[in-house]
């Protein structure tokens, strides 16, 4: 009842003390009735129709976003869930049957929600409600809305959105992803001081140039050997793993595209030159060996395949062995149409990490007991 007293006493106030010709803006003039059909009026043969889709296309883009982006986020409070297909199925078709009766473009905005949400509304119901008191008042009431002050309207939709600032959420964000806060604060500001869809467009840009700079530079790890164990994980993880004598172990942690293909070569030769820079200043087995560890690569394309063979290439320069372990299906049906396997060799990939290090390691005990021994064969080793 707090909207509805205030449009009340406000207009009645403003009515009684002509507050409208000091200063206080009002709503003014309404016109009466409901809009003219506008089915007639379509027109494909304008001038002007390539510029009304390309605005139409971009408006309508904005306004999904926005609508879909507000369904979420008071879904949370709520606990439901919200099917993006459905969202995009009611947006078309409501702004179908709307553009047949002189409507705008109708999405779900953030103040008309917010102003819902706070006064009870659960279900569609509210909509048929809202449609019907809507239609009642353009066809009868306008005039009763001359005199109401626009500071009222600005003052509910302040009042139903400042109770969805969640500054505990905002907390939470800082503790687990900076990142995540950032993108938070940025698309806060955006619509504080711009609008929704000037929030809507910074916290999306800001995501993908998350997203690209992850596929663009992957992650990539040392693993070592879990004392007493044939497990292999990252060393930055489990400081107390333990290095294999003349082997380096590798893992890529994203699929391989164009897009990082450069940087992995370039991430994979930096890793071995600081692990012979190690062995030179400990004085250890020098490296022998290349294991890449591939269980987390979803996907590779032609310029990842260029980019193995050129690592391949390098190592065979230097005189190192390229081992491969645990190729995904998607992976090694790729590599084997690309013919790597018959260039790296099939006894050289392995199904697991642990079984390469230890036919590595077997090949190194072999090469030690037969000094002086030229090329070797690792399946016939084996």
């Amino acid at each position: 009842m707090a909207p509805l007293m205030s449009v009340i006493l406000g207009s009645v106030l403003v009515y009684l003390t002509h507050a409208e010709k000091h200063g206080v803006q009002v709503i003014g003039h309404l016109k009466k009735g409901l809009n003219p059909p506008s089915l007639s009026e379509l027109d494909f043969s304008s001038p002007y129709l390539t510029i009304a889709i390309k605005t139409g296309i971009i408006t309508g883009i904005i306004a999904l976003a926005e609508g879909i982006a507000v369904g979420r986020s008071f879904a949370m409070f709520k606990n439901y869930h919200i099917d993006g297909n459905k969202e995009m199925i009611a947006f078309g078709m409501m702004n179908i049957a709307g553009s047949c009766t002189s409507c705008y473009l109708t999405t779900g905005p953030f103040s008309r929600t917010a102003v819902n949400f706070n006064a009870g509304c659960k279900s569609a119901v509210s909509n048929i409600v809202m449609a019907t008191a809507v239609m009642i008042t353009l066809l009868f009431l306008t005039p009763l809305f001359h005199y109401t002050p626009l500071v009222v309207l600005s003052s509910i939709i302040i009042a139903a959105m400042l109770g969805l600032i969640d500054y505990e959420a905002a907390i939470h964000l800082w503790k687990v992803d900076k990142f995540d806060f950032f993108i938070c604060i940025s698309a806060y500001a955006g619509v504080v001081f711009g609008s929704v869809e000037l929030g809507l467009v910074i916290a999306v840009t800001i995501s993908l140039v998350r997203m690209l700079l992850f596929v663009a530079r992957p992650r990539t790890f040392l693993l070592g050997n879990i004392p007493n164990s044939m497990i292999y994980r990252s060393m930055d993880q489990y400081p107390t793993t333990n290095n294999v004598p003349g082997v380096l172990i590798l893992q890529i942690d994203a699929p391989i595209y164009f897009a990082n293909a450069n940087y992995l070569r370039e991430r994979i030769s930096r890793w071995i030159y600081e692990e012979e820079d190690k062995i030179k200043s400990t004085g250890g087995t020098s490296l022998q060996y290349v294991i890449l560890d591939m269980s987390a690569i979803g996907s590779i394309d032609t310029s990842g395949i260029s980019m193995l063979e050129e690592v391949k290439k390098n190592l065979d320069r230097r005189g190192l062995k390229f081992v491969l372990a645990n190729p995904r299906s998607e992976v090694i049906k790729k590599l084997e149409k690309a013919k790597y396997i018959e260039t790296i060799g099939q006894e050289w990939i392995y199904l697991t990490v642990g079984e390469a290090v230890a036919a590595c390691e077997f090949l190194l005990h072999t090469c030690k007991s037969n000094p002086g021994t030229g090329e070797f064969d690792a399946q016939d080793s084996v």
